[in-house]
């Protein structure tokens, strides 16, 4: 009996269970792409495995629905892998344990990866019941590394689909329609040290107990960022305390607010520095009492320093890139209310002996702001003996004035919900930008999704119910479109 064999809709949480037995990060697909390409071998169904390893399997049409159009199912199979600090899971060898709490599925100490294995477990049961749901042909597009870039979908052959209509199945909140996305980038920096030799004690300042979260669902709430926050600390304590930086080292991928960072220092008066901390502590206690109310400095003596410390004039290079490059919401949309339009999230930061390096992300659904974006952080890297490289662009997905398919899938929530649907467009990026510029006008589609909160962070959770209700809503959708 598996964890959630308890659980309805039964197919789709049997198959969410069966692909978190298989670790399936960014960058390590090969595993759960065989799983899929065998489970259509398995049940005889048409299959395309690329190179990269997306996976298109298609689904023959129930009886009645033989002459409509072919509607695509689309999701990413790849997941951001994050745990708790004492985690032993290898997330790049082994599978999550999921745990039921209540109306929550959530797991063990790890993200939960229903950011997009839900998408993964509702398409594969669909296919794994043949005439039990009434809909058109189905072709279920299982794509790559979304998650660093939406690679998968970049790379995908499109000439392999039949359809126009796509349902893609990558949202996180029941009851909205999303119909348009925001483009994006990546920014790879580094910013070169020299050190020193500096006598005296060796600390390690950690900055914890922050909320993080997606750096384009979740930008809004204006929730600290670590990196950025603990630049802000070092150039206080800088004011009182006599002390170099060792190194810094803060998240792991560029799409996640950065929720906890540490730096180690050496300094020559350890009253004088636990004062300081003291002191900024309370500041940034009472500044993000409500976005991050359990954000803390801890102070703890080190060993020895990791490698010898960067002489002050590059301690003050890092801290003024910290403190002056642009972060966080940057416009807003001018045409739909509370839409944010441009930001840039600091996802990881990180120290060699040499260098500081910087991994950001960069969103915006206004391709001209989103280059105003790049230069800022270009120039500052500049002036500031540092270089930034972009890469792994992704194109914006449009809103459409007529989509016969939004108005079908309206039509459906009023019916099964009593009331009217929110229609909306994100900052996040979507696949279905990349799959509106393959396709070209007649491309029509919805990003649809259950409830998920906390994506991209150990306090990922699913709700149940939610997902029942959503499953009853795609299903529904499918009827309809005969």
């Amino acid at each position: 009996m598996g964890v959630t064999s308890n659980l309805e809709p039964k197919k789709v949480f049997y198959f969410f269970e069966e692909i978190s037995k298989i670790p399936h990060g960014s960058y390590n697909t090969k595993m759960i792409s065989d799983y899929l390409a065998n489970f259509a071998k398995e049940r005889g169904l048409d299959y395309v495995q690329d190179e990269l390893n997306n996976v298109l399997i298609y689904g023959p049409a129930s009886a009645g629905y033989k002459d409509s159009e072919p509607v695509l199912l689309q999701g990413h199979m790849d997941m951001v892998c994050e745990k708790v600090p004492g985690c032993p899971i290898d997330m790049a060898k082994e599978g999550i344990k999921l745990v039921v709490d209540g109306d929550w599925l959530t797991a063990d100490g790890t993200t939960l990866g229903a950011d997009d294995g839900m998408a993964v477990a509702m398409m594969l049961a669909l296919l794994d019941s043949p005439g039990e749901y009434e809909h058109p042909a189905l072709e279920c597009i299982f794509t790559v590394d979304e998650e660093t870039g939406l690679e998968g979908a970049e790379g995908f052959d499109a000439t392999l689909l039949h359809g126009k209509r796509m349902i893609n199945l990558d949202s996180e909140e029941e009851g909205v329609i999303t119909v348009s996305c925001a483009g994006g980038i990546t920014g790879n920096g580094t910013l070169p040290v020299t050190r020193e030799a500096f006598e005296g004690a060796v600390y390690n300042l950690k900055l914890t107990g922050l909320i993080g979260g997606h750096s384009g669902m979740e930008i809004n709430k204006e929730r600290a960022n670590a990196n950025i926050l603990m630049g802000r600390v070092l150039s206080t304590i800088a004011d009182t305390v006599d002390y170099r930086l060792v190194c810094m080292k803060g998240g792991n991928a560029d799409n996640v607010i950065c929720k906890e960072t540490v730096a180690q220092l050496v300094v020559t008066d350890e009253a004088a520095l636990e004062a300081a901390i003291k002191a900024i502590q309370e500041v940034i206690t009472a500044e993000y009492e409500l976005s991050d109310p359990d954000i803390k400095l801890e102070l703890t003596k080190a060993d020895a320093a990791m490698f010898v410390p960067m002489d002050k004039a590059s301690r003050d290079r890092l801290i003024s890139f910290l403190l002056n490059a642009p972060t966080g919401i940057q416009s807003m949309s001018m045409g739909i209310k509370d839409l944010v339009e441009s930001s840039l999230n600091l996802g990881a930061l990180n120290t060699t002996e040499t260098e500081v390096t910087t991994l950001y992300c960069l969103r915006s659904s206004v391709k001209t702001r989103l280059d105003l974006m790049c230069r800022k952080l270009e120039d500052i890297s500049r002036v500031l003996g540092g270089e930034i490289k972009f890469s792994l662009y992704y194109p914006g997905w449009e809103y459409k004035a007529e989509s016969p398919l939004r108005n079908i899938c309206i039509d459906v929530f009023k019916e099964q919900y009593g009331k009217e649907p929110s229609v909306e467009a994100v900052h996040a990026g979507l696949e279905c930008g990349f799959f509106a510029g393959k396709m070209g006008h007649e491309f029509d589609a919805v990003s649809i999704g259950p409830d998920l909160e906390n994506v991209h962070t150990p306090d990922e959770r699913a709700s149940i119910s939610s997902t029942e209700r959503t499953w009853k809503y795609v299903t529904s959708v499918l009827k309809a479109l005969n």
